[in-house]
């Protein structure tokens, strides 16, 4: 008996110096994306606290804001003059739950910080590289506020890499037909995982959202208009 509770000791010293290192906890609730997705992320959602590397792809961001924002989570959307709100509300994002920060200048970083104070889901496109100590101190404003921060492009420390690729159009028979859905594969790089977790999904489907193979689209439902926001010069 002693013997297990000195494991069961030794399991939690080692959880906590992992917490402490990690800078976050391991058992804090994710936000939820959709099915598709949450079989390939570590914890099945978003890690508040947490920062996740995207590719370009806009079809994979707006499939990460959805259903946060559907769930009443508010979300922002830093330099990204060219977002489409229509794509994204025909995604299912909740536009009245998206702020729009699309030219935020050279003070980029700090637009992102200090939305990060308030909102739980921020996404950024860098315009350039940041420096090491400017995102330490990103990070653990992240962390403080337990926000996730999703960054389209290279990004160090995160909790995954997300990207797509290997694109497939369907809908078209032999020269005719309406185009209805894309294939792609979804690849997952984490350091949670031995190895990348990949899986084949409709981005979009015929609703405009993102599912599994197989999986029965549910169709998105509109929205109301988003809020717009922009830094003060």
């Amino acid at each position: 008996m002693r013997s297990i509770v000195a494991d069961a000791g030794a399991i939690q010293a080692l959880r906590a110096q992992v917490e402490r290192l990690q800078g976050r906890r391991l058992d804090v609730p994710v936000l939820p994306v959709p099915s598709a997705l949450a079989e390939l992320l570590p914890g099945g959602g978003l890690r508040p606290g947490s920062s996740y590397s995207l590719g370009r792809s806009t079809s994979l961001l707006f499939a990460l804001l959805a259903r946060p924002s559907q769930d009443g989570s508010w979300c922002a959307a830093v330099g990204m003059p060219h977002l489409g709100v229509e794509a994204a509300r025909s995604a299912g994002v909740d536009l009245a739950r998206l702020v729009l920060v699309p030219d935020p200048g050279e003070r980029w970083l700090a637009v992102t910080a200090a939305i990060a104070d308030v909102l739980p889901v921020v996404a950024v496109r860098p315009p350039a590289r940041a420096k090491d100590a400017d995102i330490s101190r990103l990070a653990a404003r992240m962390r403080e506020r337990e926000a996730v921060l999703l960054v389209q492009g290279p990004w160090p420390q995160t909790e995954a890499m997300i990207d797509v690729g290997d694109p497939s159009w369907s809908g078209i028979g032999e020269g005719y037909g309406v185009l209805d859905g894309r294939e792609l594969t979804v690849t997952v790089t984490s350091r949670r995982f031995p190895s990348p977790r990949t899986g084949r999904v409709l981005l979009p489907d015929a609703s405009g959202a993102v599912s599994a193979l197989g999986e029965t689209a549910s169709v998105a439902v509109p929205l109301a208009p988003f809020v717009p926001l922009r830094a003060a010069g």
